[in-house]
């Protein structure tokens, strides 16, 4: 019975790290094209 619930607190505690690489990395795709946007409207002057 406790090694269920170990097993199953590690799986939860893997998946979460996993979603938040996951966040993480489109967080960094959206700056990333809002810099791309700056720098487009800044080059069109």
């Amino acid at each position: 019975m406790k090694r269920t619930i170990v097993s199953t607190l590690m799986l939860l505690v893997v998946l979460s790290l996993l979603s938040g690489c996951n966040t993480m990395r489109g967080m960094g795709e959206d700056i990333e094209a809002g810099g791309e946007a700056v720098q487009r409207q800044a080059n069109s002057y």
